[in-house]
């Protein structure tokens, strides 16, 4: 009762950068990249609800991508920006459950999607007979759903024994958000058993989804090596080299984040690699889609004729009633 009583008070958030020399220089970043990123995410679903064109399991899958990083961005840069405004930088104890939660949910949908991405592209260049069959709307509709079960899970499974701890020591963060290994240090029992547990269960979601974009990709170069078609083998590459890119991204900063062994890691690095996966990524997937992509970036273009021709006729109309 006593623990529940001690973990019923706030948290201290301390920051990504503890002291900042320049507050506004570096609020105004933040905010910036966090526009970019809601709206480039948000045009990326709208083009693809919007655009017949675009209704194909890849750009689905893509579409949910984006929806993810959407609602990844929103759980922490919103609460880190009202920080770098206010004196008190406290997050309450159920805030800082919810926020670990939805991040691990978002982050563990994104592990399994990403996966799922590439076997897409699989069956695109491997089997493009078979890709209607075998990537038909009722398996799309599974994919998604599985990758947001898969990531919720990990949620229910972490927040819970996470928050459990006893927390009397201080109450000081120094992160910018609830992220659990920071939380951690703060308990005042010892968590080695559960952190060592929770390190197997993080590394066995990685190699999940790193085992079926290995498989793939590797069919993939093995199919694209027997092309005689220079032309064949441009289009699979061009295909493929988006999600291969925002992979790299994602797995690079989960690698050191959840693989990498303790000593390598300091208060100071762990603060930037998550500012890395939780405030650049969700603003690099959409815009790397967007600008190696052909079918986006005409898609793109034929929303903004068509918003420009109707305010053409729009102003057209203005013109004809005043005459």
């Amino acid at each position: 009762m006593e623990a529940v009583l001690q973990n019923s008070t706030d948290f201290i958030l301390l920051g990504l950068i503890t002291h900042p020399a320049f507050p506004g220089l570096i609020f105004a970043v933040v905010f910036s990249i966090f526009l970019v990123a809601v709206t480039a995410n948000l045009v990326m679903i709208l083009l693809i609800h919007t655009d017949s064109r675009l209704h194909t399991p890849m750009y689905f899958l893509l579409s949910q991508l984006s929806i993810m990083d959407t609602v990844y961005i929103c759980i922490t840069v919103p609460k880190m920006l009202q920080d770098f405004l206010s004196k008190e930088k406290t997050i309450s104890f159920l805030g800082c459950a919810i926020q670990i939660f939805l991040y691990l949910t978002l982050i563990g949908g994104e592990f399994f999607l990403l996966g799922l991405m590439a076997y897409d592209r699989y069956v695109a260049v491997c089997n493009p007979l078979r890709y209607p069959l075998l990537m038909n709307r009722r398996i799309c509709l599974f994919m998604v759903l599985g990758s947001w079960v898969g990531g919720s899970l990990d949620g229910l499974m972490l927040t819970p024994v996470t928050m459990s701890f006893p927390y009397c020591g201080s109450r000081e963060i120094n992160h910018f958000f609830c992220e659990i290994p920071a939380v951690l240090k703060l308990s005042c029992v010892d968590t080695s058993l559960y952190e060592t547990l929770m390190y197997a269960c993080c590394v066995l979601m990685l190699l999940i989804p790193v085992s079926v974009i290995s498989v793939s990709y590797t069919r993939i170069l093995l199919t694209v090596h027997r092309m005689n078609s220079a032309e064949g083998r441009r289009k699979a590459f061009a295909t493929c080299s988006s999600h291969i890119m925002v992979v790299i991204i994602f797995y690079g900063a989960a690698f050191y984040t959840n693989v990498l062994p303790h000593s390598y890691h300091t208060p100071e690095k762990d603060k930037v690699v998550s500012a890395f996966y939780t405030i650049l990524t969700p603003m690099l997937n959409p815009l790397i889609y967007s600008l190696r992509n052909k079918d986006v970036a005409t898609a793109l273009k034929r929303v903004l004729g068509r918003c420009t021709s109707s305010h053409q006729k729009i102003r057209a109309g203005d013109v004809s009633k005043r005459h």
